[in-house]
């Protein structure tokens, strides 16, 4: 039965829980212990599916089709787990659940109430998959006193309970401001947001202070005391210059070490940080640098592109290089020449996104790209963009455009060679869609398999013929325009099993084209960079003249 670590935080938020989580994941691997990461969000959303990026940052897709929080990304990155839909719940998800039943008449007539109710559904989703593993890490959204997150807390009191001695603790995080004008370390938001989840029931074990400068130990006694922590559980957490960096800053700050002393665990396995360690090495001490610009048009949030910044870093750390990643708004030259901008890089991407706008730009930026022999890898929209760009400029079809923008207008305005895809098999079913359905979980999302053309510059990338990888989208390249575009040299080099769905294309002849359907980015990690970001910055490296 797994032990159970609970990850809440308190004074502001996005101080790095999901971050915190990730790394002491790693460390328990490192000492020879099996993890499972879960995040339990407050919003009344059913998931960040619908959410815009500029509300809540990139949607992190499981291999089984779940649309997720951003921070299972860090957690699958640093432990290698892959995340499930069972390690993703929402505030909405957990409502939802609850009337349903109700609405079956499965609690028998009963009044239904937050406690014991709600409570019950959170503590049913935490015991999923208990048996699996050694360590449960479950982060909660939001900061301690949010009122949206008050039912998860109560949950997770409740659990802690009613599991035996010794299987849960908690972990804090919180902040501790540097005030410039007096020169201090200020404890009392600590203080006072340890005082806020006490008042509803639960210590914390071990106590994580974000802070700028090096915490006196003074104030680490202070801390200990008032918040009646243990003075080594009191652990740092100060700026890095890599969030790589965090499994090796958080072992020399003895986080896994108070966890595992928060357990009673003794004596506790000597860590291997070898990994860590190579990726540090990797990080810090590049051999040269290359400049990559992303095409998109939530370029104002970086988090909205979070794991293809990643996968981008750690296609770097393959090659031995720095990726700068610059940002480029597909706005800024919808109607203009696009050299300007793109001609200062060594490689060019355009990732997926939903919508018309900025899509021109994009279209410009896959021609730059082919036509100057700049490396180019399209993801999803990125995809479909290079392909209107060729059956525009290669094959002739100057309306050729997406179904997905007609369908945005109440027009026929494009000859539609990207079409929204109605019916599709997964798992051996049909699964049938309409363009009127509901937006939430009705994309074809998820792990599938794609064959790759033998020879292909795909294949001699990934080493193999047979790949899964995870999608998100409803809209599919229509294989009708498959012998048109081909005779103008854009090779369909990956296709589904059944042959109707095109999943990778790239452009014969260049020294690197190729666009992709589905989000290789999502599983990459930096002790195993995704083949299709390796070769990409090779590709950059080399146009760089580093090689």
């Amino acid at each position: 039965m797994a032990r159970y670590v609970f990850i809440t935080g308190g004074v502001v938020s996005s101080l790095g829980k999901g971050l915190a989580s990730a790394a002491l994941g790693s460390l328990l691997q490192a000492r020879g212990f099996s993890v499972r990461l879960r995040k339990l969000d407050p919003y009344l959303n059913v998931d960040p599916g619908t959410m815009s990026p500029f509300e809540h940052g990139e949607v992190f897709v499981t291999d089984d089709g779940a649309e997720t929080d951003l921070d299972l990304g860090h957690y699958e990155r640093f432990t290698g787990v892959a995340a499930r839909s069972t390690d993703s719940v929402s505030s909405g998800r957990i409502y939802s659940s609850v009337l349903e039943k109700e609405r079956r008449g499965d609690y028998l007539g009963k009044t239904i109430q937050v406690i014991p109710h709600v409570t019950n559904e959170i503590k049913d989703f935490l015991t999923v998959g208990a048996d699996e593993v050694d360590f449960m890490l479950c982060e909660i959204g939001g900061t301690v006193g949010d009122i949206e997150g008050l039912p998860f807390f109560e949950a997770i009191r409740q659990f802690g309970q009613e599991r035996p001695r010794g299987q849960c603790i908690f972990m804090h995080l919180t902040l501790l401001p540097w005030i410039a004008a007096s020169g201090e370390l200020k404890t009392k938001p600590t203080q006072h947001s340890v005082k806020e989840l006490r008042s509803i029931g639960i210590a914390p074990d071990v106590l994580v202070c974000r802070s700028e400068r090096p915490i006196p130990e003074k104030e680490r006694e202070k801390l200990a005391l008032f918040c009646n922590v243990r003075p080594d559980s009191v652990i740092a957490a100060y700026d890095l210059g890599s969030i790589y960096e965090a499994p090796l800053a958080y072992h020399r700050e003895g986080l896994d070490q108070a966890v595992l002393d928060a357990f009673g665990i003794h004596p506790a396995p000597k860590p291997n940080l070898t990994r860590w360690d190579d990726v540090a090495d990797r990080i810090f001490n590049p051999e040269g640098e290359v400049r990559v610009a992303i095409v998109g048009k939530y370029t104002q949030l970086e988090d909205a592109y979070k794991s293809i910044a990643e996968a981008l870093t750690h296609g770097g750390m393959a090659n031995r290089v720095k990726v700068h990643v610059e940002w480029v708004d597909a706005e800024l030259f919808d109607s203009e020449d696009p050299a300007p901008y793109l001609e200062p890089y060594d490689a060019i991407l355009v990732p997926g996104g939903f919508g018309e706008r900025g899509t021109e730009g994009k279209i410009k930026a896959a021609q730059f790209a082919r036509e100057r022999k700049v490396p180019y890898l399209g993801i999803c929209l990125g995809m479909q963009m290079a392909v209107v760009e060729a059956a525009r400029n290669l094959a002739g079809m100057e309306r050729a455009g997406s179904q997905e923008f007609d369908h945005e207008s109440g027009e026929l305005r494009f000859e539609p060679v990207i079409f929204h895809l109605k019916e599709w098999i997964k798992d051996n079913q049909t699964i049938a869609r309409d363009v009127l359905d509901d937006k939430g979980g009705t994309m074809r999302l998820g792990a599938y398999t794609a064959h790759l053309k033998e020879g292909s510059k795909a294949a001699e990338v990934y080493g193999t013929h047979r790949i899964e990888e995870r999608h998100r989208h409803r809209y599919e390249v229509d294989i009708r325009y498959r012998e048109a575009l081909e005779a103008q040299g854009l090779c369909f080099s990956g296709m589904s099993p059944d042959g109707r769905l095109p999943e990778i294309v790239e452009v014969e002849g260049h020294p690197w084209f190729i666009g992709v359907q589905f989000h290789p980015e999502l599983k990459s990690k930096p002790f195993a960079p995704h083949p299709l970001f390796a070769d990409f910055v090779r590709a950059a490296k080399k146009a760089s003249r580093l090689v």
